[in-house]
């Protein structure tokens, strides 16, 4: 698993980060823990997708990571938005 130059403690705050600015900007209800999982597995899996369509990274670090999560964690609420209905 690969995360951007981070440990995976800060990984843990960045993508509670990343999920929360994820649930303000898609309007979701969602509690702490799954906006730390919304942003961890936003950012894995947004970097699979980059790397399937071999586009590059956003970067290495915490603001790369933060980015990568929120924009991933917004997709996986949009998905699991269309899932539902």
């Amino acid at each position: 698993m690969h995360l951007n130059g981070v440990g995976w403690i800060a990984a843990i705050i960045i993508g509670g980060l990343a999920g929360w600015f994820a649930e303000m900007f898609m309007k979701s209800n969602t509690g702490i823990f799954m906006n730390i999982i919304l942003g961890i597995v936003g950012a894995i899996v947004l970097n699979a997708i980059l790397q399937a369509l071999n586009i590059g990274v956003f970067g290495v670090g915490w603001t790369a990571y933060l980015i990568t999560g929120f924009i991933g964690a917004c997709l996986l609420i949009w998905v699991g938005r269309l899932v539902r209905r």
